[in-house]
């Protein structure tokens, strides 16, 4: 059967299976975490007492636990994303020239991701004197 014809089956959005996608508020704060983190100005992220548990962490060879999303909390309903920050700023960097470039820099990663984001919240909870903030304690 030499003449028989080969069929191609045409494949459109509209024969792609349906479903839901859901980006976990966990994702969200990693990709928070690592825009603010690659801000010039931005020390550390996380308040005191995440900084002093950090810092046991690290003396008991921990150091990696918790670090991707220390400091953040994100919130994700219906493809749009809440973010909340808290930072450590390094001494002698304007608080709003780095509060303004964390927001930028997070608003673009979330929205790469294809996520909106509605809101980035930051709150300056120290500044860094000189090096890495030092731990609590």
């Amino acid at each position: 059967m030499a003449d028989e014809a080969t069929q191609e089956l045409s494949v459109t959005p509209d024969a792609v299976a349906g479903g839901t996608t859901h980006v976990s508020d966990e994702v969200v704060e990693k990709i928070a975490v690592a825009a603010a983190r690659s801000v010039l100005g931005v020390a550390e992220l996380g308040g005191d007492v995440a900084r002093f548990f950090n810092a046991v962490l690290d003396k008991v060879g921990l150091d990696q636990v918790g670090d991707a999303r220390r400091g953040c909390s994100a919130h994700v309903t219906n493809g749009a994303a809440v973010v909340n920050l808290v930072l450590v700023i390094s001494a002698g960097h304007p608080v709003p020239q780095v509060t303004e470039g964390v927001r930028a820099a997070v608003t673009a990663a979330v929205e790469a991701y294809g996520l909106r984001a509605d809101e980035i919240n930051i709150r300056v909870d120290d500044v860094a004197m000189g090096g890495p903030a030092a731990p609590v304690g």
